[in-house]
């Protein structure tokens, strides 16, 4: 197969040309090449077309963004049925508005505030000395591993951890002791991956307790990432720090799921209440149980 190439235009030396594609612009000059289509009045580049550039009409006041987000965050529900019945253009997609929130919340816990403990110690033993290293990462009493008297245990581990974890384990005690105090930071850079891997597996099990309602798994998912979205824009709310805000956005949490679960999938109140409470109880158990070994990954890897 022979190789295409492409030959750039000549240099264009007439200002009243285009500068992109060499096309005589007719006058009064216009705004955009007829040809090309670039812009004629050219200069240097500014931090507020930068940010025009990265964002666009994503970001602009008339955009898409803000309608988004004045229905998920005000009308439970009502994002996830606009986009089943079709009406997608006007708002952001559901992936990129999970992402967007989710990584400006995962960014702010960097920058502002922390997740979980901030120095280790909620899941971490240093009881150990200079001659005997006992320091270990306890998650919960079946789930550590470490040093136990100068010996190396590992439970409800897969095999394979165990062993990078006993590599770990043979620094000193202090040296261990530096390297956990750094697991909470390295838990947050991993917990935006965890919460997306969940997203499948929630939809998942909307799809199990809404069997009769014959949807794809596909579309549970649009609810479970409008959810999540939420969920994560509550999260960055209570970063704020201001305690009245704080407690409203863990309040809003799960009477959000209730009626968003409503305005979507319909029946009877005390069904949905219902459901919302067996989604709950599965979906905490697979959060905590992946959280325990994204805190364990944060120090293997």
């Amino acid at each position: 197969m022979s190789a295409i190439t492409v030959t750039p235009p000549p240099p264009v030396d007439n200002p009243q040309a285009c500068r992109n594609c060499g096309e005589v612009l007719p006058q009064p000059r216009p705004n955009y090449c007829g040809h090309c289509g670039q812009e004629t009045n050219l200069k240097p580049p500014t931090l507020l077309e930068f940010a025009q550039q990265f964002g666009g009409s994503y970001i602009s006041m008339e955009g898409a963004l803000w309608r988004t987000l004045l229905l998920l965050l005000f009308v439970p529900g009502r994002l996830t049925r606009e986009y089943l019945s079709g009406r997608k253009r006007r708002y952001v997609l559901p992936l990129r508005l999970y992402l967007t929130i989710s990584v400006i919340t995962l960014l702010s816990f960097q920058w502002f505030g922390s997740f979980g403990p901030t120095d280790g110690k909620d899941f971490v033993r240093f009881d150990g000395s200079d001659e005997i290293n006992n320091t270990r990462l306890e998650i919960t009493d079946a789930l550590k591993a470490g040093m136990e008297n100068g010996k190396f245990v590992c439970r409800g581990l897969p095999a394979a951890w165990c062993e990078r974890l006993k590599e770990r384990f043979s620094l000193d005690a202090k040296g261990m002791e530096r390297e956990l105090r750094k697991v909470p930071e390295r838990f947050v850079s991993h917990w935006g991956s965890a919460m997306f891997a969940l997203l499948p597996l929630y939809a998942f099990f909307l799809k199990l307790l809404y069997i009769n309602r014959r949807m794809r798994w596909s579309e549970h998912l649009v609810f479970a990432l409008h959810l999540h979205a939420f969920i994560f824009a509550m999260v960055l709310v209570k970063l704020t720090g201001v305690p009245v805000l704080g407690t409203a956005a863990l309040v809003a949490i799960p009477l959000y799921s209730v009626i968003a679960l409503q305005v979507v999938y319909g029946g009877r109140w005390w069904a949905t209440t219902l459901r919302v409470m067996t989604l709950g109880f599965f979906y905490f158990v697979a959060l905590t149980t992946l959280m325990a070994l994204v805190a364990v990954w944060a120090f293997v890897a």
